[in-house]
């Protein structure tokens, strides 16, 4: 399970190419945000004094994230909402509302994407985040990211975007539901500042300019340029991975090909995730 280290908001100006990691919910807003959106991207000096949260340093590959087995000892909530554990349960990409509880935090949980450019394997923090974990871990369960696309690549902010099984673009109309942001983020006027700090190789929530607007989107982080959205801190970081995943991850912005999107680009070849398979231990 992920550990977190604390310290002090750092507050920084943002670059022109932040105001576009998009995730557009049932609201039509976007992450960050749009051009038409009426929001400052650039941070601002604000009394938030929370906990900071970071990640541990990616560890060598030969230390790998990912369990070899699902021990027959785990116990996980019995609602009847959730779905099997298996995937067995029909793919679902529409909801009324949010996801049950339908993991144990006690339990350490590792996300696998299968890509068509190699595997990644995500060791998410069920501790600090445990329910936007549970969140992404029931709609991988229920098949939502199966099939989808990785739709955007951004080097000027290292990132790669995906989770958008309606439209396979930032503009997808999301799960049908957005969730509570974890921790509550300081709300000054209208802008929204958190704790969170970026580093390669994470999983984060895209999100709107509003509080509670996580829903499905997500983002990996690939280098050292995804430190320039430190300054607002309210991308909800909620998983690690290891060295053999951040190189795919960097193979995979390696293909980026710029467009006039406004959203930096995306890769020059398909890249798909063919499955998400959620192991536990």
């Amino acid at each position: 399970m992920t550990r977190w280290g604390s310290g002090v908001i750092v507050i920084a100006a943002l670059i022109g190419g932040i105001a576009w990691l998009v995730n557009r919910g049932d609201d039509d807003t976007q992450v960050i945000a749009s051009a038409g959106e009426d929001f400052d991207p650039v941070a601002t000096t604000a009394s938030i004094d929370p906990e900071l949260i970071e990640l541990e340093p990616i560890e060598s590959e030969t230390d790998s994230t990912t369990p070899s087995t699902q021990s027959a000892e785990i116990s996980e909530p019995s609602d009847p909402n959730c779905p099997a554990p298996d995937k067995s349960s029909p793919r679902t990409i529409d909801f009324d509302g949010p996801q049950p509880m339908c993991i144990n935090p006690d339990h350490n949980y590792t996300a696998v994407f299968d890509t068509s450019e190699g595997e990644i394997a995500i060791d998410l923090d069920t501790e600090n985040t445990p329910n936007t974990t549970n969140n992404f871990v029931t709609l991988a369960r229920w098949g939502y990211y199966d099939g989808t696309t990785l739709f955007r690549t951004d080097p000027s902010i290292d990132i790669i975007q995906g989770g958008s099984p309606h439209t396979n673009s930032a503009s997808d109309p999301g799960p049908g539901y957005t969730i509570p942001d974890e921790p509550a983020f300081n709300n000054d006027g209208g802008i929204l500042t958190g704790p969170y700090r970026y580093a390669p190789g994470q999983l984060v929530m895209a999100r709107s300019a509003g509080p509670d607007s996580s829903s499905a989107q997500f983002f990996f982080t690939t280098g050292d340029n995804t430190s320039l959205l430190d300054g607002q801190g309210t991308y909800i970081v909620f998983g690690q991975t290891d060295q053999a995943g951040l190189g795919v991850m960097q193979d995979i912005i390696g293909l980026h090909q710029p467009d006039n999107s406004g959203l930096g680009g995306g890769p020059s070849r398909t890249v798909t995730v063919n499955s998400v398979t959620i192991l536990v231990n």
